[in-house]
């Protein structure tokens, strides 16, 4: 089994969110159906990044990591730096 760690961007609110999940395509579902509730009020989102890991204690490591930089710009910068910010569409995983 495979974890996901993932940013998505609301373009309309000009948001970031991350976190981490078993099924990137079912939780990226959940957040565009309003189904989560700290997501809600800024659809839509869009995925910007994933990484995928075996654990999902490795994955849950990297979204504290991300969540620790604090601000948007740390968030980018740091994964700009590491050769894996990409525009995705969820049809891509």
């Amino acid at each position: 089994m495979k974890f996901y760690t993932y940013l998505l961007y609301s373009k309309s609110n000009d948001r970031f969110y991350i976190g981490q999940s078993e099924n990137l395509v079912e939780r990226l579902g959940k957040h565009n159906g309003g189904l989560v509730k700290s997501t809600k009020p800024y659809l839509p989102w869009e995925l910007v990044w994933y990484d995928i890991y075996d654990t999902r204690s490795e994955s849950m490591s990297r979204e504290k990591k991300l969540k620790n930089l604090k601000s948007q710009r740390r968030v980018i910068d740091y994964i700009s730096k590491n050769g894996r910010l990409n525009l995705k569409s969820s049809s891509e995983f």
